[in-house]
């Protein structure tokens, strides 16, 4: 077994001041589409790095759900520059990117296909060490061994796992989280909490990541709500309760909510289902489905007990996924895919494109530590049941 995190996580008001103190010669910062610039925080990193006597070279443009095309670019710019650390900010998606990046700046001669083998990466830190700062509270890229790139040509979201691509210095400063909209910090919200759930019941749990994904639900449940209205101190905690989620999930893994959610993500015609939204519809009937095995059931029940229910057994998994239900509701997040964005998932392409989508599911990294391995048949009926909004009663 292996618990792995960064070496240093600086965290509280004022964190980026570390990176005074960066010891380096050459740094790549990669940022997203703008928002770190907008709000002054690329200028304020900029400037420590300048201060640590460290030369800069931007890498910007990263977009939501990041593509193999813009990893490629960004390894193109790294190679010329040749820097020594590697710094990301953002959300998730540059940050994903940006690990990407750094595999293949390190190996030039890898391919793409090289990494879909979960925990197979060739070792890094050869060139550079990689520094991470988020903006949003939800993905906990800072502190995991995973990214999400997307192929768009195939329509598929890859998964890449691997404790090489932990970064070394995480920087949680609650300044960053405070520039996100309402929208967005409901996604995010619901997505680190299923990423604690989902370590939570894993079967990699452990000692080490079990008491990190019950204090990451014990804050969501918590502070989410009043994050959202925009609450200073709640999105602090937030930010803090995400990286908690991270801390576990990315030793214990994830489950079928992720498995589901990375092959639907990027799947239908007419747009993407937002990562965060995707888990928060899913959960509740993942949760039905996965308490069908006795050991998961009991953990399901220490997860509502934590949340503040009663109760026993199988009322405390029902509690729970109401409980869910009730936080999605208030977070304007519909109970179905059918629901997505005023029908933006067509039911006959759903149809259509079910039992490929399935497919694609079970082969997911994230579905081997699942509490329940679902069948071809589970998964097509568990989908219908997340697109309908329908029970989940097999």
């Amino acid at each position: 077994m292996r618990f792995t995190l960064p070496r240093d996580i600086y965290y509280g008001h004022g964190a980026l001041e570390e990176l005074k103190k960066l010891s380096g010669k050459k740094a790549a910062v990669v940022i997203g589409g703008g928002s770190m610039k907008r709000f002054g925080f690329l200028d304020r990193v900029l400037q420590n790095l300048k201060e640590a006597d460290i030369e800069t070279c931007l890498i910007e443009g990263v977009e939501p759900d990041p593509s193999v095309e813009t990893v490629l670019r960004g390894v193109k710019t790294m190679q010329d520059f040749q820097p020594d650390w590697i710094v990301a900010m953002g959300g998730g998606s540059p940050i994903d990117a940006a690990k990407a990046m750094w595999v293949f700046y390190e190996y030039p001669e890898t391919k793409f296909e090289d990494l879909l083998q979960p925990f197979s990466f060739p070792t890094l830190r050869r060139k550079a060490h990689f520094l991470a700062i988020p903006s949003t509270s939800g993905t906990a890229t800072e502190v995991t061994a995973f990214s999400v790139i997307t192929d768009y040509q195939k329509g598929i979201k890859y998964p890449l796992a691997d404790f090489n691509i932990t970064p070394d210095v995480a920087i949680i400063d609650p300044e960053l989280a405070e520039t996100m909209p309402p929208k967005l910090t409901a996604y995010t919200g619901m997505d680190a909490l299923t990423h604690a759930v989902e370590a939570y019941v894993s079967t990699l749990h452990s000692p080490f990541t079990d008491p990190l994904a019950l204090q990451a639900i014990q804050m969501v449940f918590e502070y989410l709500p009043s994050s959202c209205k925009g609450d200073k101190t709640a999105r602090e905690q937030m930010h803090y309760a995400q990286c908690l989620a991270g801390m576990a999930f990315s030793n214990a893994l994830l489950g079928i909510v992720h498995s589901m959610a990375h092959k639907t993500g990027a799947a239908y015609r007419n747009g993407h289902v937002v990562h965060g939204c995707a888990n928060a519809m899913y959960l509740p009937k993942v949760i039905q489905y996965n308490a069908k095995v006795p050991e998961a059931r009991e953990r399901y029940a220490t997860i509502a007990r934590t949340a503040g229910l009663t109760g026993s057994g199988e009322g405390l998994v029902q509690a729970l996924c109401r409980k869910i239900d009730s936080y999605n509701e208030l977070l304007h997040i519909p109970h179905a895919l059918k629901d997505y964005e005023n029908g933006m998932v067509p039911e006959d392409e759903f149809q259509e494109k079910l039992h490929h989508v399935a497919e694609l599911a079970i082969s997911d990294a994230c579905t081997g530590t699942n509490p329940r391995q679902p069948s071809q048949e589970d998964m097509e009926k568990l989908l219908t049941a997340c697109y309908y909004g329908s029970p989940v009663d097999f």
